[in-house]
């Protein structure tokens, strides 16, 4: 059974053959069931799969810079939510070579993105299964809707690994949608000279025979999106915060002049995001400053956030003010993208404002003042449309003047509140716009259904408040 899609935010507002790669695939069981090929995300349909959560992956890979070869082994530990005689996991590319669910040899076969696994007897609901994936091959991105790379995308000197929103299933085969969280443990063996970050928790490395191995551990929960095991040349600091934080920043050397005052207030930012939002959702932090010129992005990979070159300021804050918001808190579904970058966006402005810039109220009308015909009002935050979209002006930009909207209406106090109580709320979880608006409205006392309508529902740019 497929997870359902979360309520809308306009309910709320009214109411308040493809051929076989490895061996055969037995029939299903008479009175069994096939797990859905996917969640039914509106913007990413294939993303995920129905009728089982996975709990934790065990990722083992071995990468050569040189030929682009990664060699993997995947353990998930998952358990059935139904009858399955069948389930996908999602998977792009890469050669299968064996498959088993509880040390057993299952049918699996390839469509597309899915690898389609069939176990040799049903799995019975609420039963605990392993699934292991043996493969290999020369990953490559997806691209995007909006054109941009995605997944493991190669640098001169290793990968940069980040995969929102459909990557992570050129490099691991996953649950991949946000729905869907689990604890991660990641053996990454590369030439010796190369390091392997990822995230969570570094627990150490080994070298032997010119090849190095480094473990890293992610307890809490974490979407399939948001792994990375980003390789390259890299200097690597390691410190622990005052506040108990394990801190890894691996740097570019080509970045590090750049990179080096900025990574210096990690810490600071930390602390002031902490003060505002609640407390750190995890154990590790950091950074990954790559030099990945063609890229053009940077990615909230969870406890340590991916940079394609040294970052500026602001987006260390937006980047880390994700750990609470789109990391800790995840999407049920991407049309509500605006909860992770809305948030971001406004978390830049916050900063700005409190840091001798600034105010949040100057940056909203700079903003405010553009023209209807400008980008900014194309579409939209709560409703962009289309998978392109989605990364587009109106999320971050009309996303954030959506909270300050918020704040204005209903004061700093209650405010900062509901940005507490939703970081602390649905910790490790996930939320959805018309869980948000009930929150606000029930921490406020007031009735925001116009509000929230017109900024995140209404075509155009709206009205001058």
């Amino acid at each position: 059974m497929a997870a359902a899609v979360p309520v809308a935010l306009t309910a709320l507002l009214a109411a308040s053959g493809p051929a076989l790669a490895g061996p055969a695939a037995a029939a299903p069981a008479r009175g069994g069931t096939v797990g859905a090929a996917g969640v039914g995300d509106p913007y990413f349909p294939l993303a995920g799969n129905g009728g089982y959560h996975v709990s934790h992956y065990g990722l083992t890979l071995s990468y050569d810079p040189g030929s682009r070869r990664l060699d993997g082994a995947a353990v998930l530990t998952a358990r059935a939510a139904q009858r399955l005689t069948q389930f996908d996991l999602d998977l792009k590319g890469l050669t299968v070579t064996g498959v088993t669910v509880d040390h057993v040899k299952a049918g699996y076969r390839r469509d597309g993105q899915e690898l389609v696994v069939t176990p040799r007897t049903p799995l019975r609901p609420g039963h605990a299964f392993r699934v292991t994936v043996a493969y290999h091959g020369v990953p490559a991105p997806v691209t995007d809707p909006d054109g941009s790379p995605d997944g493991w995308i190669p640098t001169d000197d290793g990968a940069f690994v980040a995969g929102e929103p459909q990557g992570a299933m050129t490099w691991f085969p996953a649950d991949n949608h946000p729905l869907d969280k689990a604890s991660y443990d990641f053996a990454l063996t590369v030439p010796a000279g190369r390091t392997a970050v990822a995230n969570g928790v570094f627990l150490g490395s080994r070298t032997a025979h010119g090849r190095s191995t480094f473990r890293w551990r992610q307890s809490e929960p974490m979407a399939a999106y948001l792994a990375t095991a980003t390789v390259g040349t890299f200097r690597v600091e390691r410190y622990t915060t005052p506040d108990g934080l394990e801190v890894y920043d691996a740097v570019d050397p080509r970045e590090a002049a750049a990179a080096a005052p900025v990574l210096k207030k990690l810490p600071s930012v930390l602390k002031w995001e902490s003060g505002i939002f609640g407390p750190y959702p995890f154990r590790g932090a950091g950074a990954i400053v790559d030099h990945a010129p063609s890229v053009g992005f940077a990615l909230e990979t969870q406890s340590r956030p991916l940079y394609d070159s040294a970052p500026g300021l602001t987006t260390l804050v937006h980047e880390n003010a994700h750990q609470w918001f789109g990391d800790s808190v995840s999407l049920t579904s991407w049309k509500d993208i605006w909860l992770n970058e809305g948030f971001a966006t406004y978390a830049e402005w916050l900063y700005t404002e409190q840091h001798g810039g600034a105010s949040a109220q100057k940056e909203f009308d700079k903003f405010y003042a553009r023209p209807a015909g400008d980008a900014l009002w194309a579409f939209p935050p709560g409703d962009p449309g289309n998978g392109g979209n989605i990364f587009a002006t109106p999320v971050y930009v009309r996303g954030a003047m959506t909270l300050h909207e918020l704040r204005r209406t209903v004061g700093d106090q209650a405010f900062f509140r509901i940005l507490r109580a939703w970081a602390a709320d649905r910790r490790d979880g996930h939320g959805d716009t018309a869980q948000f608006t009930a929150l606000a409205q029930r921490v406020s006392g007031k009735d925001l259904r116009p509000l929230f309508h017109t900024w995140l529902l209404g075509q155009g740019k709206p009205a001058r408040p």
